[in-house]
Protein backbone atom coordinates (compact mmCIF):
# COMPACT_ATOMS: atom_id res chain seq x y z
CA UNK A 1 0.00 0.00 0.00
CA UNK A 2 1.61 3.66 -0.72
CA UNK A 3 1.64 6.20 1.80
CA UNK A 4 -0.64 8.60 -1.13
CA UNK A 5 -3.71 5.84 -0.37
CA UNK A 6 -3.32 4.97 3.61
CA UNK A 7 -4.77 8.16 4.32
CA UNK A 8 -7.22 8.59 1.53
CA UNK A 9 -8.77 4.89 3.14
CA UNK A 10 -8.82 6.27 6.86
CA UNK A 11 -10.77 9.23 5.41
CA UNK A 12 -12.97 6.39 3.99
CA UNK A 13 -13.37 4.59 6.65
CA UNK A 14 -14.37 7.04 8.90
CA UNK A 15 -17.01 9.23 6.72
CA UNK A 16 -18.21 4.98 6.24
CA UNK A 17 -18.50 5.06 10.43
CA UNK A 18 -19.95 8.66 10.23
CA UNK A 19 -23.16 7.70 8.40
CA UNK A 20 -23.30 4.01 9.87
CA UNK A 21 -23.73 6.52 13.18
CA UNK A 22 -25.96 9.30 11.77
CA UNK A 23 -27.45 7.89 8.94
CA UNK A 24 -30.51 6.52 10.37
CA UNK A 25 -31.49 9.27 12.33
CA UNK A 26 -31.07 11.64 9.91
CA UNK A 27 -33.08 9.68 7.02
CA UNK A 28 -35.91 9.77 9.46
CA UNK A 29 -35.71 13.26 10.26
CA UNK A 30 -35.86 13.85 6.58
CA UNK A 31 -38.76 11.11 6.12
CA UNK A 32 -40.57 13.16 8.82
CA UNK A 33 -39.94 16.67 7.32
CA UNK A 34 -41.04 15.58 3.90
CA UNK A 35 -44.35 14.55 5.51
CA UNK A 36 -45.12 17.73 7.06
CA UNK A 37 -44.53 19.61 4.06
CA UNK A 38 -46.89 17.02 2.28
CA UNK A 39 -49.37 17.79 5.01
CA UNK A 40 -48.51 21.49 4.91
CA UNK A 41 -48.98 21.57 0.48
CA UNK A 42 -52.00 19.49 0.28
CA UNK A 43 -53.97 20.77 3.71
CA UNK A 44 -52.63 24.05 4.39
CA UNK A 45 -51.15 23.18 7.75
CA UNK A 46 -47.79 25.51 8.75
CA UNK A 47 -44.66 22.94 7.57
CA UNK A 48 -42.75 23.49 10.63
CA UNK A 49 -45.98 22.95 12.88
CA UNK A 50 -46.39 19.53 11.36
CA UNK A 51 -42.51 18.64 11.80
CA UNK A 52 -43.08 19.67 15.00
CA UNK A 53 -45.94 17.71 16.10
CA UNK A 54 -44.69 14.26 14.00
CA UNK A 55 -40.94 14.78 15.81
CA UNK A 56 -43.04 14.61 18.66
CA UNK A 57 -44.65 11.51 18.52
CA UNK A 58 -41.41 9.53 17.08
CA UNK A 59 -39.84 10.50 20.20
CA UNK A 60 -39.12 6.94 21.13
CA UNK A 61 -36.84 6.76 18.61
CA UNK A 62 -34.26 9.69 20.47
CA UNK A 63 -34.85 7.31 23.52
CA UNK A 64 -32.72 4.49 22.28
CA UNK A 65 -31.73 2.36 18.94
CA UNK A 66 -29.85 3.24 16.12
CA UNK A 67 -31.43 6.54 15.62
CA UNK A 68 -30.19 8.26 18.48
CA UNK A 69 -27.09 10.00 17.26
CA UNK A 70 -28.09 10.94 13.99
CA UNK A 71 -31.23 12.57 15.52
CA UNK A 72 -28.84 14.23 17.92
CA UNK A 73 -26.91 15.80 15.58
CA UNK A 74 -29.57 16.48 12.96
CA UNK A 75 -31.05 18.84 15.40
CA UNK A 76 -27.74 20.69 16.16
CA UNK A 77 -25.50 20.54 12.69
CA UNK A 78 -28.44 20.73 10.27
CA UNK A 79 -30.03 23.75 12.52
CA UNK A 80 -26.58 25.63 12.12
CA UNK A 81 -26.42 25.27 8.30
CA UNK A 82 -30.10 26.05 7.79
CA UNK A 83 -29.68 29.52 9.84
CA UNK A 84 -26.57 29.87 7.84
CA UNK A 85 -28.30 29.79 4.67
CA UNK A 86 -31.02 32.72 5.70
CA UNK A 87 -27.98 35.00 5.18
CA UNK A 88 -28.48 34.56 1.52
CA UNK A 89 -32.07 36.23 1.37
CA UNK A 90 -30.36 39.59 2.83
CA UNK A 91 -28.91 42.83 1.25
CA UNK A 92 -27.91 46.37 2.32
CA UNK A 93 -30.90 46.85 -0.60
CA UNK A 94 -33.63 46.17 1.39
CA UNK A 95 -32.55 48.57 4.13
CA UNK A 96 -32.49 51.29 2.01
CA UNK A 97 -35.49 50.24 0.32
CA UNK A 98 -37.27 51.02 3.34
CA UNK A 99 -36.09 54.10 4.85
CA UNK A 100 -34.60 54.90 7.78
CA UNK A 101 -37.67 56.04 9.76
CA UNK A 102 -39.26 52.51 8.92
CA UNK A 103 -36.06 50.91 9.16
CA UNK A 104 -35.69 52.17 13.34
CA UNK A 105 -39.42 51.53 14.13
CA UNK A 106 -38.84 47.76 13.24
CA UNK A 107 -35.91 47.63 14.92
CA UNK A 108 -36.58 49.09 17.94
CA UNK A 109 -39.44 46.89 18.06
CA UNK A 110 -37.38 43.42 17.53
CA UNK A 111 -34.74 45.58 20.77
CA UNK A 112 -37.89 46.47 23.29
CA UNK A 113 -39.32 43.13 22.50
CA UNK A 114 -36.72 41.52 23.87
CA UNK A 115 -36.35 43.64 26.71
CA UNK A 116 -40.07 43.31 27.86
CA UNK A 117 -39.56 39.28 27.45
CA UNK A 118 -36.55 39.60 29.97
CA UNK A 119 -38.37 42.02 32.55
CA UNK A 120 -42.21 40.02 31.63
CA UNK A 121 -39.81 36.57 32.41
CA UNK A 122 -38.31 38.11 35.93
CA UNK A 123 -41.84 39.40 36.98
CA UNK A 124 -43.47 35.92 36.27
CA UNK A 125 -40.18 33.57 37.55
CA UNK A 126 -38.89 32.33 35.08
CA UNK A 127 -35.34 32.10 34.19
CA UNK A 128 -33.30 34.75 31.72
CA UNK A 129 -32.91 31.99 28.91
CA UNK A 130 -36.49 31.77 28.52
CA UNK A 131 -36.55 35.39 27.94
CA UNK A 132 -34.02 35.51 25.22
CA UNK A 133 -35.30 31.92 23.88
CA UNK A 134 -39.11 33.72 23.90
CA UNK A 135 -38.35 37.43 23.30
CA UNK A 136 -35.71 36.74 20.50
CA UNK A 137 -38.17 34.42 18.87
CA UNK A 138 -41.37 36.86 18.63
CA UNK A 139 -38.98 39.69 18.14
CA UNK A 140 -37.23 38.32 15.27
CA UNK A 141 -38.36 35.67 13.05
CA UNK A 142 -40.47 33.02 15.33
CA UNK A 143 -39.27 28.98 14.85
CA UNK A 144 -35.90 30.30 13.13
CA UNK A 145 -34.73 32.64 15.64
CA UNK A 146 -35.95 30.14 18.25
CA UNK A 147 -33.42 27.97 16.86
CA UNK A 148 -30.60 29.91 16.47
CA UNK A 149 -30.92 31.47 20.04
CA UNK A 150 -31.38 28.17 21.50
CA UNK A 151 -27.87 26.90 19.44
CA UNK A 152 -25.82 29.71 21.60
CA UNK A 153 -27.28 29.52 24.74
CA UNK A 154 -25.72 27.90 27.73
CA UNK A 155 -27.93 23.78 27.62
CA UNK A 156 -29.55 23.04 31.18
CA UNK A 157 -32.15 20.26 31.81
CA UNK A 158 -34.90 22.39 30.71
CA UNK A 159 -33.25 23.67 26.90
CA UNK A 160 -35.36 20.86 24.85
CA UNK A 161 -38.40 21.52 26.90
CA UNK A 162 -38.13 25.77 26.16
CA UNK A 163 -37.27 25.20 22.36
CA UNK A 164 -39.91 23.02 21.59
CA UNK A 165 -42.50 24.82 23.78
CA UNK A 166 -41.69 28.49 22.05
CA UNK A 167 -41.49 26.88 18.36
CA UNK A 168 -44.89 25.60 18.93
CA UNK A 169 -46.72 28.79 20.61
CA UNK A 170 -44.75 31.43 18.01
CA UNK A 171 -46.05 29.13 15.48
CA UNK A 172 -49.36 28.21 16.73
CA UNK A 173 -49.24 32.27 17.43
CA UNK A 174 -48.26 32.97 14.11
CA UNK A 175 -51.45 31.74 12.12
CA UNK A 176 -53.63 32.98 14.39
CA UNK A 177 -52.37 35.95 13.63
CA UNK A 178 -52.13 35.31 9.55
CA UNK A 179 -56.53 35.30 10.03
CA UNK A 180 -56.77 37.94 12.61
CA UNK A 181 -54.33 40.59 11.93
CA UNK A 182 -55.27 41.80 8.21
CA UNK A 183 -59.13 41.96 9.92
CA UNK A 184 -57.73 44.04 12.33
CA UNK A 185 -55.92 46.06 9.75
CA UNK A 186 -58.92 46.68 8.12
CA UNK A 187 -60.98 47.42 11.00
CA UNK A 188 -58.21 50.18 11.86
CA UNK A 189 -58.28 51.59 8.26
CA UNK A 190 -54.94 51.44 7.62
CA UNK A 191 -53.42 52.11 4.12
CA UNK A 192 -52.24 48.82 1.89
CA UNK A 193 -47.99 50.66 3.20
CA UNK A 194 -49.40 50.51 6.67
CA UNK A 195 -50.76 47.42 6.68
CA UNK A 196 -47.50 45.68 5.00
CA UNK A 197 -45.35 47.37 7.89
CA UNK A 198 -48.19 46.10 10.59
CA UNK A 199 -48.10 42.34 8.89
CA UNK A 200 -44.32 42.47 8.29
CA UNK A 201 -43.39 43.86 11.48
CA UNK A 202 -45.51 41.90 13.90
CA UNK A 203 -45.56 38.53 12.45
CA UNK A 204 -43.39 35.67 14.27
CA UNK A 205 -42.67 33.77 10.72
CA UNK A 206 -42.34 34.54 7.46
CA UNK A 207 -44.59 31.99 5.42
CA UNK A 208 -47.42 33.37 7.51
CA UNK A 209 -46.07 36.99 6.34
CA UNK A 210 -46.62 36.25 2.80
CA UNK A 211 -49.51 34.40 3.46
CA UNK A 212 -51.42 37.20 5.62
CA UNK A 213 -49.65 39.96 3.34
CA UNK A 214 -50.75 39.10 -0.23
CA UNK A 215 -53.71 37.84 0.89
CA UNK A 216 -55.09 41.67 1.60
CA UNK A 217 -52.97 42.90 -2.10
CA UNK A 218 -50.14 42.87 -4.00
CA UNK A 219 -48.51 45.96 -2.59
CA UNK A 220 -49.00 44.84 1.35
CA UNK A 221 -47.32 41.56 0.26
CA UNK A 222 -44.31 42.82 -0.96
CA UNK A 223 -43.96 45.04 1.82
CA UNK A 224 -44.90 42.92 4.38
CA UNK A 225 -42.19 40.66 2.79
CA UNK A 226 -39.65 43.21 2.78
CA UNK A 227 -40.40 44.21 6.52
CA UNK A 228 -40.45 40.57 7.76
CA UNK A 229 -36.58 40.10 5.99
CA UNK A 230 -35.59 43.38 7.87
CA UNK A 231 -36.28 41.88 10.85
CA UNK A 232 -35.12 38.63 9.67
CA UNK A 233 -31.50 40.71 9.34
CA UNK A 234 -31.24 41.37 12.78
CA UNK A 235 -30.96 37.88 13.41
CA UNK A 236 -27.66 37.88 13.35
CA UNK A 237 -26.90 40.89 15.89
CA UNK A 238 -29.06 39.75 17.86
CA UNK A 239 -27.58 36.31 17.78
CA UNK A 240 -24.23 37.22 17.97
CA UNK A 241 -24.80 40.17 20.98
CA UNK A 242 -26.32 36.91 23.20
CA UNK A 243 -23.46 35.40 22.59
CA UNK A 244 -20.91 37.53 23.29
CA UNK A 245 -22.53 38.71 26.63
CA UNK A 246 -23.30 34.98 27.14
CA UNK A 247 -19.67 34.62 26.48
CA UNK A 248 -18.48 37.29 29.06
CA UNK A 249 -20.69 35.21 32.15
CA UNK A 250 -19.96 31.98 30.84
CA UNK A 251 -19.42 30.96 34.36
CA UNK A 252 -22.43 32.92 36.20
CA UNK A 253 -24.35 31.12 32.74
CA UNK A 254 -23.93 27.78 34.66
CA UNK A 255 -21.68 26.69 31.08
CA UNK A 256 -21.61 22.99 30.72
CA UNK A 257 -17.96 22.50 32.31
CA UNK A 258 -16.68 25.78 32.39
CA UNK A 259 -16.08 25.84 28.70
CA UNK A 260 -16.87 29.90 27.56
CA UNK A 261 -19.03 29.66 24.00
CA UNK A 262 -17.26 30.93 21.24
CA UNK A 263 -16.81 34.54 20.16
CA UNK A 264 -18.66 34.42 16.96
CA UNK A 265 -20.37 31.15 16.45
CA UNK A 266 -19.23 29.87 13.13
CA UNK A 267 -23.20 29.92 11.46
CA UNK A 268 -23.42 33.28 12.57
CA UNK A 269 -19.89 34.46 10.81
CA UNK A 270 -21.67 32.64 7.42
CA UNK A 271 -24.81 34.49 7.89
CA UNK A 272 -22.99 37.73 7.83
CA UNK A 273 -20.41 36.62 4.85
CA UNK A 274 -23.81 35.37 2.77
CA UNK A 275 -25.48 38.59 3.39
CA UNK A 276 -22.39 40.42 2.68
CA UNK A 277 -21.70 38.72 -0.67
CA UNK A 278 -25.72 38.85 -1.96
CA UNK A 279 -25.38 42.24 -0.98
CA UNK A 280 -23.20 43.28 -3.29
CA UNK A 281 -25.08 41.28 -5.82
CA UNK A 282 -22.36 38.28 -6.18
CA UNK A 283 -25.56 35.59 -5.95
CA UNK A 284 -27.52 34.98 -8.58
CA UNK A 285 -31.32 34.60 -8.55
CA UNK A 286 -31.07 31.02 -9.25
CA UNK A 287 -28.40 30.65 -7.13
CA UNK A 288 -30.17 32.58 -4.20
CA UNK A 289 -33.79 30.93 -4.51
CA UNK A 290 -31.68 27.10 -4.51
CA UNK A 291 -29.69 28.47 -1.22
CA UNK A 292 -33.49 29.83 0.40
CA UNK A 293 -35.31 26.42 -0.60
CA UNK A 294 -32.05 24.63 0.92
CA UNK A 295 -32.17 26.67 4.40
CA UNK A 296 -35.75 26.20 4.73
CA UNK A 297 -35.55 22.29 4.51
CA UNK A 298 -32.72 22.32 6.59
CA UNK A 299 -34.57 24.55 9.29
CA UNK A 300 -37.54 21.91 8.44
CA UNK A 301 -35.64 18.47 9.17
CA UNK A 302 -33.73 19.87 12.50
CA UNK A 303 -37.27 21.19 13.80
CA UNK A 304 -38.43 17.50 13.47
CA UNK A 305 -35.31 16.42 15.00
CA UNK A 306 -35.69 18.71 17.96
CA UNK A 307 -38.77 17.40 18.51
CA UNK A 308 -38.45 13.60 18.55
CA UNK A 309 -35.50 14.72 20.90
CA UNK A 310 -38.61 15.90 23.28
CA UNK A 311 -40.99 14.34 25.05
CA UNK A 312 -45.10 15.74 25.32
CA UNK A 313 -44.58 15.74 28.93
CA UNK A 314 -42.10 17.46 29.44
CA UNK A 315 -43.66 20.24 27.33
CA UNK A 316 -47.16 20.69 29.13
CA UNK A 317 -44.44 20.48 32.02
CA UNK A 318 -43.70 24.34 31.22
CA UNK A 319 -46.08 25.71 33.02
CA UNK A 320 -49.21 28.59 32.45
CA UNK A 321 -46.20 31.76 33.10
CA UNK A 322 -44.94 30.55 30.00
CA UNK A 323 -47.86 31.36 28.24
CA UNK A 324 -48.90 34.39 29.59
CA UNK A 325 -44.91 35.52 28.52
CA UNK A 326 -45.12 34.73 25.02
CA UNK A 327 -48.81 35.67 24.43
CA UNK A 328 -47.59 38.92 26.30
CA UNK A 329 -44.75 39.34 23.97
CA UNK A 330 -47.05 38.82 20.95
CA UNK A 331 -49.43 41.29 22.24
CA UNK A 332 -46.78 43.91 22.73
CA UNK A 333 -44.65 43.38 19.71
CA UNK A 334 -48.16 44.17 17.78
CA UNK A 335 -49.29 46.96 20.00
CA UNK A 336 -45.66 48.75 19.40
CA UNK A 337 -45.49 48.43 15.37
CA UNK A 338 -49.25 49.57 15.30
CA UNK A 339 -48.29 52.63 17.79
CA UNK A 340 -45.40 53.31 15.94
CA UNK A 341 -47.29 53.82 12.27
CA UNK A 342 -49.93 55.95 13.83
CA UNK A 343 -46.86 58.40 15.21
CA UNK A 344 -45.47 58.06 11.94
CA UNK A 345 -48.33 58.95 10.13
CA UNK A 346 -48.88 62.00 11.86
Amino acid sequence: MSEATAPNQTLIARTQQFLTDNGPGFLVSVVIAVAAQFLSEHYGAPAMLMALLLGIAFHFLAEEGRCVPGIALTSRTVLRIGVALLGARISVELLIGLGPELITLVVAGVILTILFGIVGAKVLGRGWRFALLTGGSVAICGASAAMAIAAVLPKNEHSERNLIFTVLSVTVLSTLAMIAYPIITQALQLDELQTGVFLGGTIHDVAQVVGAGFSVSEETGETATLVKLIRVTMLAPVVLVFSLVIRSFADDAGNDGGKRPPLIPFFVLMFLLLAAINSFGLIPAIVQSGLSDLSRWALLISIAAVGMNTSLKTILDVGGQAIILIVAETVFVAGFILFGIKWLAG
